[in-house]
């Protein structure tokens, strides 16, 4: 690396465990024209400092080359499998079943922008146009499945699509899902009993005081905690609902992967 480093670059032991992930040809292939690394560098750049695609500084590759890259990492699946095994090890280490039995779901709405407008909603809740992001996450956190829609689109009518995604990931091994009363109803039951797993609305308590943390649905708010450490995903600026879905397994990837290169590193 012939640039000064930037906070956001990819630590040696980090690139170690993510490279064989990322690496969908020949490191010496003649028609790789950047360094993997370096456009991996540009990603995690753009993910935390919020920058538009085209205003990627000039010493990582340009714009369009991490842009490509990205969509092929995306659309082979790499970054996706990348989480799902880290969380298996996690939940390894924790003493945990390989595959959960339970998890929470919930979504949060995010400012549309003039590149993301055309599929924007109004949520009338937020007060705000934009977009959902749905998350469903298993007791620890770790990210099990993400679905976009436009910010007018029910949380309820997305539950059968959540849980299809979330059986597919782990194998039909979940049998109840923690969610908020947004979900509540005879067809969000229906959809999520037709995917071999059950709703449980987890209610505020009649009298509250202050800040007041909901059994099992805190560890969803706390993943969209750590999303905002992301800059890039506290708007939408994505003009494609797949990129912005996507991303969102970019940012969990690079939490995991220094959390457990974190680990591996104490446990030496």
């Amino acid at each position: 690396m012939t640039r000064k480093a930037y906070p956001s670059d990819v630590s040696d032991e980090e690139w170690a465990f993510v490279a064989p992930y990322l690496t969908l040809m020949d490191e010496a292939a003649p028609q790789r024209n950047y360094s993997l690394r370096d456009v991996y560098n540009g990603l995690r750049y753009l993910l935390r400092t919020g920058a538009p695609w085209r205003m990627l500084p000039n010493d990582v590759p340009p714009w369009h080359v991490v842009y490509q890259q990205t969509q092929r990492w995306l659309k082979a699946g790499v970054v996706a499998q990348m989480v799902h095994d880290v969380r298996m090890l996690l939940r390894d280490i924790t003493d945990r079943t390989p595959q959960p039995r339970a998890v929470i779901v919930d979504s949060r709405t995010l400012q549309s922008t003039p590149e993301s407008g055309g599929r924007a909603g109004y949520d009338g809740h937020k007060r705000r146009n934009g977009s959902k992001v749905h998350l469903a996450v298993d007791t620890l956190g770790q990210l099990l499945a993400v679905l976009v829609t436009p910010a007018n689109d029910q949380d309820r009518a997305q539950v059968a699509a959540l849980a299809q995604r979330i059986q597919e990931v782990t194998g039909d091994t979940v049998e109840v899902a923690f969610v908020d009363q947004g979900y509540t109803g005879e067809q969000p039951a229906a959809d999520a009993a037709a995917h071999g797993s059950r709703l449980e609305v987890v209610t505020l308590p009649t009298a509250k005081r202050g800040v007041v943390l909901l059994p099992r649905r805190w560890v969803v708010e706390r993943r969209f905690a750590w999303m905002t450490r992301f800059r890039r995903l506290v708007r939408d600026d994505e003009r494609v609902a797949a990129t912005l879905a996507g991303l969102h397994f970019v940012a969990v990837a690079i939490l995991l992967a220094h959390r457990f290169v974190a680990l591996m590193v104490q446990s030496s």
